[in-house]
């Protein structure tokens, strides 16, 4: 059997072998992305360099970056989706293109020394092209050339092989995704991508586009971008159809089986759900970032995630307090020595479950007594309003009206999916609405908030002392929003004495310059920024004033102003509190 830890292994080691510098997992929680609460892919953390920012890691990356991902949280429950998951990724950032990404692709999964996959199992698609953009005939040709037949490359559309940001001039172009046949029947000749035997376990994504108004154009930088599922592929390899039956999952489901005194086969999606769930829980909480459950942004997600499975706890009567603290645990002890940060945050992980949990019972008793109150039958649009409004899942919906005798309208589960499918739909609008003032774009206005907002840390830990740490921060043109550790509500005096450190930094018009050094040299020079355990690998490390007298030095990909005289006056607009432990400063540039 092998490993997860063998297969990290064996995929850093094949793109070190091949060029590429192996850097590290950045934080689930984006740094200065106001687009998405999660990090989702592994590109996510790498935007400004694929735009033409300089890595210090050089033109070739590769990594396992830490993901989180709920667009298809619906989905969770089946063979192959999870909520949090691990993304293998290589990079191409302007050096080699269609031919050699396939080619590298192919060699690490068939290779005897690396997955050793049957080809004879494989199974591949390219773009179709449209009237937009012609047919991928390039990496259509690539696939042919390593002697893979016809019968087995689909050529699909726009919706399943197209990839962009959504934004006007950001990258965008076709992708080639790679699939595998975990079907016990003989492989079929033909390639049928909707036969849910085949599973999607790589995607390689070309960028060679820029999106503009009415049309793409040619990028000058041609990018590659691949993920690679770490859990479908463990799975894959070890001739399993179903990721939670993997090192990684399974041993969750048995505490679940054990808690609950029934069958993982008899009550699968819902054990699937609660170790998933509390999973993707652990490590939102034990991230470097890491947050709090609240009704805002990543902290309202996390809610979600909880209380899902506690609400399916209920429904597998689990009537034992430590089930969430014990599946947390293992969760750890089984990435410790991948994940260094969850066993630093063991504490807080637990604490947090425990006060989650204790909201949550007070929140059932809550909506009970709402589901009384109903005269005639529930429908769906009020169990969504109940569980959008309290946090009351939809299987204690039902299951209450059921001892109450209480009647489920005619189209329950239609109504759900309309208020549930409106609300996303809100959502995606919002979010959308909020991309274009990311850094993504370099916006002068985000640039100059992004240095801003280094001197804002810097001033934080003078005033109120080194325990002050950056928990997250999301940038707008408008306004800067920073969120750090601190345990109480900052006073009148101090808020006015960190907007006048930063005023006087930029008054006084300091340099604003970046090295490109070690992270073992960073460390020593005692840089702000996240740690990680990889050592040799480069950073770029932004230093404002001058030598021997810095006024902020952090760990940061950029961008940033060249002088702080360039960012005009300072001023915090409210200080409030972000979750338990954490502060969050709104502030702007006038």
């Amino acid at each position: 059997m092998l490993t997860a830890q063998e297969l990290r292994d064996k995929y850093l080691n094949f793109f070190k072998k091949h060029g590429h510098a192996i850097i590290s997992s950045a934080s689930l929680i984006p740094e200065n992305d106001p687009s998405v609460l999660f990090t989702t892919a592994g590109m996510h953390p790498l935007v400004p360099y694929l735009l033409g920012q300089k890595h210090a890691g050089g033109k070739k990356l590769a990594n396992v970056q830490k993901c989180i991902r709920t667009g298809d949280i619906d989905e969770v429950g089946d063979t192959s989706h999870n909520t949090f998951f691990e993304m293998c990724g290589n990079w191409s950032l302007g050096d080699y293109f269609k031919k050699e990404a396939i080619s590298l692709s192919y060699q690490f999964l068939t290779a005897k020394e690396y997955l050793g996959l049957d080809v004879n199992k494989l199974a591949f698609t390219v773009f179709k092209g449209d009237d937009k953009v012609p047919f991928d005939d390039e990496a259509y040709r690539a696939w042919l050339d390593l002697g893979i037949s016809e019968k087995r490359i689909a050529k699909l559309d726009r919706k399943d092989n197209w990839w962009e940001l959504g934004s006007l001039n950001t990258p965008a172009g076709p992708d080639s995704e790679m699939f595998y046949w975990t079907g016990t029947n003989p492989v079929p000749e033909v390639f049928n991508p909707e036969d849910k035997n085949w599973v999607e376990i790589w995607n390689d994504v070309f960028m060679e586009y820029k999106k503009t108004e009415h049309t793409y154009v040619e990028l000058e930088q041609k990018n590659i971008d691949t993920g690679l599922g770490l859990e479908r592929v463990l799975a894959v390899v070890n001739g399993l159809d179903d990721v939670y039956r993997t090192e990684l999952l399974w041993p969750l489901i048995e505490i679940i089986e054990l808690a609950s005194n029934k069958s993982y086969d008899n009550y699968t999606r819902e054990m699937r759900i609660i170790a998933d769930h509390i999973r993707a829980s652990v490590f939102i909480m034990g991230d470097h970032k890491g947050v709090s459950p609240s009704n805002t942004d990543q902290g309202y997600v996390l809610r979600r995630l909880i209380r899902r499975a506690l609400g399916l706890k209920s429904r597998l009567e689990i009537e034992d307090n430590n089930l969430l603290p014990n599946l947390a645990k293992k969760t750890i002890e089984i990435y410790k020595d991948t994940y260094l940060e969850l066993s630093s945050n063991q504490n807080f992980i637990l604490e947090e479950l425990k006060k989650e949990e204790e909201k949550f019972e007070k929140t059932l008793v809550v909506g009970e007594k709402k589901i009384e109150q109903i005269k005639g039958e529930i429908d769906g649009a009020t169990a969504f309003n109940l569980f959008q409004s309290f946090g009351y899942p939809v299987e204690m919906t039902k299951e209450i009206a059921k001892e109450k005798g209480i009647k489920l309208s005619k189209d329950f589960n239609k109504e759900y999916l309309v208020a549930l499918e409106k609300h996303q739909e809100l959502s995606r609008t919002a979010s959308a609405g909020k991309f274009k003032g990311g850094l993504s774009g370099d916006d002068k206005e985000t640039v100059r908030l992004h240095t801003a907002a280094h001197l804002l840390l810097a001033a934080l830990r003078q005033v109120l002392g080194d325990h002050v740490e950056q928990k997250g921060s999301n940038i707008t043109t408008e306004r800067l929003r920073f969120d750090f550790s601190h345990g109480e509500k900052m006073t009148e005096d101090q808020k006015q004495e960190v907007e006048q450190l930063v005023n006087e930094a930029i008054a006084q018009d300091l340099p604003v310059t970046c090295r490109e050094v070690s992270l073992e040299q960073a460390r020593a020079e005692k840089a702000m920024g996240v740690f990680a355990s990889k050592y040799g690998e480069m950073v770029k490390v932004y230093s404002v004033g001058q030598k021997e007298n810095y006024f902020s030095k952090e760990i940061c990909g950029g961008p940033h102003v060249e002088r702080t005289g360039e960012l005009g006056k300072f001023k915090i607009k409210k200080e409030e509190s972000s979750s338990a432990g954490v502060r969050r400063i709104k502030a702007i540039l006038e």
